[in-house]
């Protein structure tokens, strides 16, 4: 505790001196917006901090607290629509404009605000405890008084977190010790990344060499690290010990790093925090969540709007009737009161609750099983994509590596036939235990003609030992970790590698008898089917890296001394490397062709003189100074040449299920696919070719990587005369395009069938869907499995998440959530496709409902001398759009056109829907024109037909309006459902039962005369059944697509 008390006044120094030298900047950072900065971080001390760090919590809610209410308030009053509605209510606290009752505008507008807050409220309860989940993880902290434990939001910068394998990174840190003998751990990254190579990361050289853990405690040391930043793939920093003599200081790079949201695959590791919350590099790569709104709904605003117009002119025809006498101003505004049924209430609520039942269906279709609807004010958009833009890894594959093929030029053994293989391998072993020694040297017909056997043998063998496979034994309850790695126990064995590919060929080589059991930094052991161990020095290792695209090894065989030089890699750089054939490239193609990711295998023996003349020039260009790297691949080279070529191998990363038919139902339903992934060139290509995201037919382009503005122009040229064509592209290439031929590059892009970006960056995946939606002006779908994903889910006008099994970020993140993508074919063409066409249906009817009203209201208001006065008054105005009418219009969100099942053979279907033709302006004004004939009719046939009183003009169009609604719902409907007879009887039920009470308004005696009966039947006839003529003859001579699949 004593240590503590002088920090304190001196944090509150520097924070004044910070004060005096940023002077109005200060206000900023109160506001957690002040400028990032460079930091020194005590390792184990927290509180020796030279600045405010923020708090490491996830936050994916819209709202808080305090801004839940006016931020939800301001998103429903900032569209015209509402807004209007607001006005109109707070209008009737003014005597002069009032004309009824307070309760028949203010209960409509408190229904729908109080539908809306409820939704809202739930979808960020929902959010609020889905990330107090992850904010919870429990973490060990090393401190002073020993382990203690830790939720992941209370940790701070500085803490020493101790990690456990398969365990979330919770903050971004500094790699300080491992448990791992070989001194190092493997991250897995593709939630950060989307990168499936496992990262090899190591700790800090000086605290790797302490005792225990809990030693870093007692050393006096601490990290400078840069300012935060958006780049995972570099780090700038310094670690130094004070304590020691001298003081030590390590340099710090990208290899010392545990970035948040990566996950531990090997051992315990223990790190420092050096950044928190929303300074974490996976969270400076996502944007902030906004508020989505769907095209339809901007689309019914806008024909608000028209009919907000239509309102004002009829107002002022009906004043100007009047010739402006007395006060027309106020009439102006007692008309737009009159009147302002044309823009109805009712339909926000009818949609909103609309949206909520197709949540409902969404969740509880039994084919999509664990879909689960995060934002449920979008479900329309699922039906109008035009691009819908993948992630690769985890969401269209598997990640799961498959060994599928071994090549030897003049044979292929497939996974039918690598029982052939097992058996030449166990000939071998069994033949060279047997032979006696002196005929174990070649004889006369090996020299002239290697054996099948020793050919398979010879690849198998390379295979088994050119690689960074390590296995590694844990215990299985019944053997404990020394024993099985003294005894090589199978069961308890698990390989790790940088790459799911390296694991897949050593259990392959596994499978057909030569396992790797054991493995260090300088030895390597292999098994024979026979039991006897085979051991290999490892005299220098050349890793594979993303310019060489290939990895070396040498090894010396201990029980013949033989050095052998094995290499494989990409059948591009290896064509140049190995002796004359003729059958390696045909064979790669025809392998690719097949979506496999093909291997060049190779080697070459050494003698201990080539060797040794060998390691003097490699020890001697890595010593030097000056261009180390080149002069270290040219003594490399110097050893690739005339190479052996043993054979290739082929491995398929397996696609998730139906992912091939998944993609063709969306080509044909019109949708371009896009897949952005950060994951290699060469990998992307083959996922692409085996998903059939590019058809067997379709030619692709690979953009070469490009630099500078000129290198662009020429290769967009070159593309520019390629047709139906598709386009590979890397990030670096895509960012240089899009600085100096943004539009040119869009709208070459756009013309393509399919686009791949690889080797991109969460933001960049991000900016090509808002790039997207600017240039073509076409909703967008993006979906994605991992942390590096959610900006584009976010960015994306619907974004739709795979649970992935690295973690549910993205999944969170999004607006829809699906457990394997083949779901999203189902919720694109049957639900995006119900939901759009029974919004459409609804808010036009809506409309229409309205319309109808407001043209009974203009009729009368005419006839008796253009007065403001209403014709239906108090409960009638409120049932009307409620109890009466409101059952049968909603249940139009339980009709369909066609079954689901027919939706998804005819993807076709959804291509209608890209034109927006369910609700446009051609079908708004056939809408209008139907409700001024049947307003028209219904009141000019009461006004014609009534005898003597008032009470029974109201009657007889009130009721015959009531009548008119439900017979037009009957029209309107394609596929009934019982619910949609229940809503209809129920509506007339309640109507006839209501006239009892109404006795204020209506007639009762006159209600039940043989006279009014056959007026009201009259008057519904001639309003309705024109239009059901109409209907039979349009469907009968021109009928709709869809109508020729359910005939």
């Amino acid at each position: 505790m004593t240590d503590n008390i002088p920090l304190q006044p001196v944090r509150q120094k520097k924070r004044m001196d910070s004060k005096h030298r940023s002077g109005c900047c200060e206000c900023m950072r109160c506001c957690g917006r002040r400028d990032p900065r460079p930091r020194t971080v005590w390792l184990g001390h927290p509180e020796k901090r030279d600045q405010r760090y923020p708090r490491n919590v996830i936050n994916n809610q819209k709202y808080n607290f305090f801004t839940f209410l006016p931020g939800v308030l301001f998103n429903q009053f900032k569209y015209f629509f509402n807004l209007y509605f607001l006005l109109l209510a707070c209008s009737q606290f003014v005597p002069e404009m009032r004309l009824g009752a307070l309760y028949t505008y203010w209960v409509p507008l408190g229904f729908v605000l109080a539908v809306t807050i409820i939704r809202e409220a739930v979808e960020e309860i929902r959010c609020y405890t889905r990330d107090k989940e992850v904010n919870s993880q429990i973490y060990s902290k090393l401190t002073a008084r020993g382990t203690v434990k830790v939720k992941s939001s209370s940790i701070q910068v500085g803490d020493l977190l101790i990690v456990e394998k398969n365990q979330r990174v919770p903050a971004d840190m500094i790699f300080l010790r491992t448990s791992e003998k070989n001194g190092s751990c493997f991250l897995r990254t593709d939630q950060l990344d989307g990168e499936t190579d496992w990262k090899l990361r190591l700790p800090v050289a000086c605290t790797q060499r302490l005792p225990t853990a809990s030693d870093l405690l007692q050393i006096r040391s601490y990290v400078y690290a840069e300012e935060p930043n958006i780049d995972i793939h570099n780090f700038v920093g310094t670690f130094t010990r004070e304590d020691s003599d001298p003081p030590v200081n390590e340099s710090l790079s990208i290899e010392n790093t545990l970035w948040a949201s990566t996950v531990i695959a090997s051992g315990t590791v223990v790190g420092v925090v050096l950044y928190t919350g929303r300074e974490l590099r996976s969270v400076m790569n996502t944007s902030n969540p906004r508020s989505k709104i769907g095209l339809f709904d901007l689309e019914v605003n806008c024909l608000t709007k028209i009919l907000f117009g239509a309102l004002v002119v009829v107002s002022l025809v009906m004043v100007a009737l009047q010739h402006f006498a007395g006060r027309w101003y106020l009439q102006i505004i007692r008309f737009l009161l009159l009147f302002s049924n044309i823009i109805p209430i009712s339909l926000r609520v009818n949609l909103d609750m609309g949206k909520i039942v197709y949540s409902w269906m969404i969740r509880r279709d039994s084919k999509i099983p664990g879909t689960v609807v995060r934002s449920s004010t979008i479900p329309e958009q699922l039906g109008r994509i035009s691009y819908l833009l993948t992630d690769k890894t985890g969401t269209l594959t598997q990640n799961e590596m498959v060994f599928k093929r071994l090549h030897l030029g003049t044979v292929a053994y497939g996974l039918d036939s690598m029982d052939e293989v097992q058996s030449h391998i166990f000939s071998i072993y069994t033949q060279q235990s047997q032979d006696p020694p002196a005929l174990k040297g070649p004889t006369l017909a090996t020299k002239v003609r290697k054996t099948m056997s020793s050919r398979v043998h010879e690849a198998v063998k390379a295979i088994a030992l050119c690689h960074n496979v390590t296995p590694v034994y844990e215990s299985n309850g019944v053997t404990d970790q020394a024993e099985a790695e003294r005894h090589y126990e199978d069961s308890c064995r698990v390989y790790q590698a940088s790459s799911p590919d390296e694991v897949a060929l050593v259990q392959w080589t596994e499978s057909v008898g030569l396992t790797l059991v054991g493995r260090d930094q300088s030895s390597m052991q292999l098994r024979t089917p026979g039991g006897q161990i085979l051991n290999f020095t490892i005299l220098q290792i050349f890793p594979f890296t993303y310019e060489s695209k290939r990895m070396g090894i040498i090894v010396r065989d201990e029980s013949t001394g033989e050095i052998t030089f094995y290499m494989k890699g990409a059948d591009v750089v290896m064509a140049g490397i190995v002796q004359y054939n003729d059958w390696l490239e045909e064979e790669c193609g025809n392998m690719a062709r097949e979506g496999l990711r093909v291997l060049v295998v190779a080697k070459k023996s050494l003698t201990e003189e080539q060797y040794q003349d060998f390691e003097a020039r490699y020890v001697q260009a890595k010593l030097s100074v000056h261009d180390r790297s080149l002069k270290v691949a040219t003594v490399i080279e110097s050893l690739e040449m005339e190479m052996e070529l043993l054979c290739l191998t082929g491995v398929e990363d397996q696609l998730q299920t139906d992912v091939r038919p998944t993609l063709e139902t969306l080509r044909n339903a019109g949708i371009k696919v896009w897949m952005l992934t950060g994951d290699k060139l060469e990998t992307a290509t083959c996922t692409a070719k085996n998903a059939h995201l590019v058809t067997r037919t379709q030619d692709i382009h690979i953009f070469r990587l490009v630099t500078n503005r000129g290198e662009a122009h020429l290769e967009l040229n070159a593309f520019r005369r390629k047709h139906d064509c598709a386009l590979v592209i890397s990030g670096d290439s895509l960012e240089v395009c899009l600085k100096f031929y943004e539009y040119e590059f869009m709208e070459l892009a756009c013309q393509c069938p399919a686009v791949i970006c690889c080797r991109c960056a969460p933001t960049q995946k991000a900016q090509i869907v808002r790039l997207l939606q600017e240039r073509t002006g076409k909703l967008t779908c993006a979906v994605g499995d991992g942390g590096n994903d959610v900006s584009m889910i976010q960015e994306a006008d619907c974004g739709v998440g795979v649970e992935g099994k690295e973690g549910k970020q993205a999944s969170l993140a999004a607006d829809f959530s699906i457990t394997q993508f083949k779901h999203l074919g189902r919720l694109l063409m049957v639900h995006g496709r119900n939901s759009y066409k029974r919004s459409a249906a609804l808010s036009q009817f809506v409309i229409h409902r309205s319309l109808c009203i407001s043209t009974m209201q203009a009729v009368f208001s005419s006839v008796f001398y253009f007065a403001s006065v209403p014709l239906y008054q108090g409960f009638l105005i409120i049932g009307y759009s409620t109890i009466y009418t409101m059952f049968p219009v909603f249940s139009l969100v339980l009709d369909k056109d066609v079954k689901s099942e027919v939706a998804m053979l005819y993807p076709e279907l959804y291509k209608d829907l890209l034109k927006g033709r369910p609700l446009s302006y051609k079908t708004f004004l056939i809408w209008v024109l139907i409700s001024i004939y049947q307003g028209s009719i219904i009141m000019y046939g009461a006004l014609l037909l009534f005898e003597s009183e008032f009470v029974h003009i109201v009657a007889i169009s009130f009721t015959s309006l009531i009548l008119t609604e439900l017979l037009m719902v009957a029209l309107t409907i394609q596929t009934w459902h019982w619910l949609m007879i229940v809503a209809e009887l129920l509506s007339l039920s309640c109507y006839i039962a209501s006239l009892v009470f109404l006795h204020e308004f209506i007639d009762v005696y006159f209600i039940a005369t043989l006279s009014f009966l056959w007026k009201v039947t009259v008057i519904t006839l001639v309003s309705c059944l024109p239009l059901y003529v109409l209907k039979y003859l349009r469907r009968r001579f021109s009928p709709p697509s869809y109508s020729k699949l359910t005939s």
